[in-house]
């Protein structure tokens, strides 16, 4: 199957995290975490168009300088979604440069950066090349980012019913993912329409849509292992931090991280189809195959490690 979305860890296992995910169709790209981009061609970052940064810690936030450098004179907002007291961060990131050649005849480029809380979005700010980059409120907007179904269109399909490839089946496509009955009619131009369900027998395809999930810096207790599991739920591919071996697990308490083990529990009571782990601690640089190989053994066996009380 090829999917739409084509995710990558941004650097190697023992390096900062970071998943880049690029839309195989489409000119557009999204970042979780913004540690070293290096790794990311200025081609590829330009293309960025939201980055999600799980919280600020140097190894999850450095890269920003970076992104914005390469975004700064394009005309696509940038959406960055980070944990509450976000918006201050990237206001003092922004605050520390000298723009002195920005003003109102600067190419508008805007950074929107919105805080998620879990349940949803409790302030959105908005950043504006032309103003200098100063701070404005804005309304809260709903954001989705999940792929509840895939409509592929069959053009062999479209030609054999004589009708063209346009911006139409755009709309067709919306319709299918919004249910829409199928005696309801699709405008193709003036004086031509055709059903949705004579599409969606001869031209569209459907498929359930894609999952990822990235899952870093966890303390492994009860309760962040049930919002974890949640959360990657039948994922297709769960991208986990693995930093310590078992054997070292009560290091991994004390810093708030995952062994490899809990990583591969998790992911096996998430149900998820393939496990990536990463994030691994340097203590280990010669051993990242066990790393590897301990969070892939505990997502193949049924028993659990022992949550902490």
């Amino acid at each position: 199957m090829t999917w739409l979305l084509q995710p990558s860890l941004v650097n190697e296992p023992f390096s900062d995290p970071g998943l880049f995910i690029d839309f195989r169709f489409g000119r557009r790209a999204l970042l979780f975490d913004l540690g070293d981009l290096t790794p990311l061609s200025p081609r590829q970052l330009v293309r960025v168009t939201h980055a999600f940064v799980s919280h600020t810690h140097m190894d999850h936030f450095a890269g920003f300088d970076r992104l914005l450098r390469v975004c700064l004179h394009r005309t696509a907002p940038l959406h960055l979604i980070g944990p509450a007291g976000f918006a201050n961060r990237v206001e003092h990131k922004l605050r520390a440069y000298t723009l002195n050649l920005l003003d109102e005849d600067s190419i508008d480029f805007v950074i929107v950066v919105s805080e998620f809380s879990g349940a949803g979005f409790d302030r959105v700010c908005e950043f504006r090349a032309r103003e200098a980059f100063r701070r404005r409120e804005m309304s809260a907007v709903h954001l989705s980012f999940e792929e509840k179904l895939r409509v592929n269109v069959w053009r062999e399909a479209l030609r054999r019913l004589g009708l063209p490839v346009g911006p139409w089946l755009r709309e067709a496509k919306r319709a299918v993912r919004q249910g829409a009955p199928d005696n309801s009619q699709v405008c193709i131009r003036d004086g031509l329409a055709i059903s949705l369900g004579d599409l969606k027998q001869y031209a569209l395809r459907t498929a359930r849509g894609q999952k990822i999930a990235y899952v870093v810096d966890l303390a492994y207790d009860e309760q962040n292992v049930e919002k974890v599991v949640a959360l990657a739920r039948d994922a297709d591919q769960l991208f986990i931090e693995a930093p310590f071996l078992d054997v070292d697990a009560n290091i991994a308490a004390e810093r708030w991280h995952l062994t490899a083990r809990q990583a591969g529990d998790i992911a096996k009571r998430a149900g998820v189809r393939r496990i990536f782990p990463f994030h691994f601690s340097a203590r280990y640089r010669d051993r990242a195959e066990e790393l590897t190989r301990e969070a892939q053994e505990a997502f193949s066996v049924s028993e659990s490690p022992e949550l902490p009380d």
